[in-house]
């Protein structure tokens, strides 16, 4: 039988428009949850929406409809929402449902049973936004410590929770099982709250004041506090008290995804309330970051919010995806830019694994047939990049997700994306493609490369399922992501020689960045492809002497060379033209080392508009000979001295 995993997030607010956050934690549990399957778990991963409490029934009322209506038009937004970031959550939970609302007042009538419930007279200041009360000191100056809304002072008779009963329980619980809070830091967090004493904690509302909600099976003048509502929905929905065999299968959940806004809620709450029940607490809750905006706090009156239906329709939702786990550690707070989220598309989405499989998909049609051929003995350098691939799929990949390091994750698949195009870089098959007696490892580094993106298609399925299908149909793999493929050891050799490829567009094209904001353009063409060339007769592709007049070419010489960091093609040159040196980006970086150009002579477009290729100004063009590959500098058969005319 297979293992079961369980995971969560949080029920998300029916009130919210989705943002960045939402998005956030349901893509991180999507990948968890997409690599446990593909590992052989049995999994379920549960999201949903909180829809009782007090801005529900403001809302409703200002809108002149009832709150289940209210409900209803609002949470089709988060719905459509994961169906389009491809989420692939098991179940979705209201909790205005029936089958929720059951078994919250099941596990009230539980624990008053149990005398864990009592009534009492209370008087405090209340967060009408957070729904919640706060003690006379804790409200500074009349304010709530968390909106920093003002507070309302209220007298009312409640039914309290004996959450105090189970702090010091709760410490030790702590102590004990140091991964049940993570990352360390909110741990610390929790452990620090906890200093002070607990108090019990009020768990109803009274109809006079708030009439939507589930009502309290032994008392219906009142309804359920929100978060006793919420929180049980990690439960109910598993088959607690409805059907316990299932609910023991899931139950205690192994992550809990949460935001770190409501990290008491889901250890302090959550967990007394699960053990006043005799049950076990989750297994683990992780509260991650918060993201701001250009360094800016998110909020609506700024107009900053991020809203990731317009990210998607913008750039892709596997960019999307990508740049959410890849850009931060999981843990931390966040800052989202467009300038951060293109430059993340076009340096490694488009540059690196978009071209590796361009390229690769390019030279097999160009060199193989369409097919992919057989490989001979491999070298050192096949072996090389065979164990990074081995080991990516065999401990790697295992050991950053299990600890939700998700951009640890994605920065050691893009170490082999890397190191794949430099092995292709290094082998040169368009150099050995000219030999007979070259075929051979020529198809070896065919086969090898093909290999690799196996490899990372499946490393790559639970965070870009679309971009890894696709992958996958271009290269002829019979790969079926909804099997547990990777539930086995993943063995080197797995594509069958003569499999025939499919290349297909661009798989990350790149965006111009020369648009505004909203305008941005994708470039349709093959990343690491050249401009198609103008036409050698007739119509517009015809130029006058003049237009030639107007090209300054130059005889340059190369000073200095290095490569551009996170490129494979790029390398950065410093060019003696005569009278001044120039720095030039030129994509000869597959051709030559950079040790290899310095000394070399180059013919330099002098008078191109400078540009910024991957961050770095180019202040020329090196002229090179090649079509999809660069094959020859272009260069003077004389010495000739560095800054004479082309002509």
């Amino acid at each position: 039988m297979a293992q079961s995993f369980y995971i969560t997030t949080p029920i998300y607010y029916v009130n919210d428009v989705p943002h960045i956050g939402h998005a956030y934690t349901t893509i991180a549990a999507d990948v968890l949850a997409r690599y446990k399957r593909l590992k052989g778990y049995d999994v379920f991963f549960l999201t949903g929406l909180d829809e009782h409490g007090q801005k529900v029934q403001q809302a409703a009322a200002k809108g002149g409809i009832p709150p289940q209506a209210h409900c209803d038009k609002l949470a089709p937004q988060f719905q459509e929402l994961w169906k389009r970031l491809n989420i692939s959550n098991d179940d979705f939970v209201r909790t205005t449902e029936p089958r929720h609302k059951t078994v919250v007042q099941r596990t009230l009538q539980a624990l008053y049973d149990k005398k864990e419930i009592y009534q009492a007279s209370y008087t405090g200041w209340y967060c009408t936004f957070d729904e919640r009360f706060w003690t006379e000191k804790d409200a500074v100056g009349g304010l709530c410590p968390d909106c920093k809304r003002p507070l309302d002072q209220l007298s009312e008779t409640n039914y309290f929770f004996k959450m105090s009963k189970y702090q010091h329980w709760l410490v030790t619980y702590i102590n004990e099982h140091p991964d049940f809070i993570r990352p360390r830091a909110r741990r610390n967090e929790v452990l620090g709250f906890l200093q002070k004493p607990l108090e019990d904690l009020s768990i109803s509302r009274p109809k006079s004041r708030l009439s939507w909600g589930i009502e309290l099976p032994f008392d219906a003048n009142y309804v359920t506090y929100v978060w006793f509502d919420a929180l049980v929905n990690y439960i109910s929905i598993p088959g607690y008290l409805t059907d316990e065999p299932r609910f023991h299968t899931w139950w205690p959940a192994d992550f809990h995804l949460i935001g770190k806004d409501i990290l008491t809620t889901h250890t302090v709450y959550w967990s007394t309330m699960l053990k006043a029940l005799g049950l076990e607490p989750p297994k683990a809750v992780f509260a991650h970051g918060w993201w701001t905006v250009s360094g800016e706090k998110m909020s609506k009156s700024r107009g900053n919010v991020v809203d990731p239906n317009a990210m998607v329709a913008e750039f892709g939702i596997d960019a999307f995806r990508y740049f959410l786990l890849r850009e931060v550690p999981f843990g931390q707070d966040g800052d989202f830019s467009r300038e951060a989220f293109i430059g993340r598309i076009n340096s490694e989405l488009a540059n690196d694994l978009g071209n590796l499989l361009s390229r690769t998909l390019t030279m097999i049609e160009r060199y193989g047939d369409g097919k992919v051929p057989e490989p001979g003995e491999p070298s050192a350098m096949d072996n090389l990049l065979q164990q990074t691939a081995v080991k990516l799929l065999g401990t790697e990949l295992d050991v950053h997700l299990n600890n939700l390091e998700f951009n640890r994750a994605l920065e050691v698949i893009l170490g082999l994306v890397q190191l794949a195009n430099q092995y292709i870089d290094r082998s040169a098959p368009w150099n050995l493609a000219k030999k007979a007696e070259d075929r051979g490892r020529l198809n070896t580094v065919l086969y090898n490369v093909t290999e690799t993106l196996r490899f990372l298609c499946l490393a790559l399925a639970p965070f870009m399922p679309h971009a890894a299908e696709e992958m996958k149909r271009q290269l002829g793999l019979m790969l079926n992501f909804s099997k547990p493929l990777l539930s086995a050891e993943i063995t080197w050799g797995g594509v069958l020689p003569g499999t025939e490829i499919a290349k297909g567009t661009a798989l990350f094209p790149r965006i111009d960045t020369t648009k505004s904001q909203g305008e941005s353009r994708v470039d349709q063409q093959q990343p690491g492809t050249p401009t198609p060339p103008m036409s050698s007769a007739g119509g517009e592709g015809q130029i006058s002497i003049d237009d030639f007049r107007k090209v300054a070419l130059k005889v340059g010489l190369v000073a200095a060379a290095e490569r551009v960091p996170k490129s494979t093609k790029l390398l950065k040159l410093q060019v003696d033209i005569g009278t001044e040196k120039r720095q030039i980006v030129a994509g000869l970086g597959a051709k030559y080392s950079p040790e290899e150009m310095v000394g070399k002579r180059v013919v330099i477009v002098a008078n191109l508009k400078p540009a910024k290729l991957m961050g770095v100004e180019s202040q020329g063009m090196v002229l090179a000979a090649g079509d999809l590959e660069v094959s020859a500098l272009l260069t003077t058969l004389e010495d000739v001295p560095p800054g004479s005319t082309i002509k």
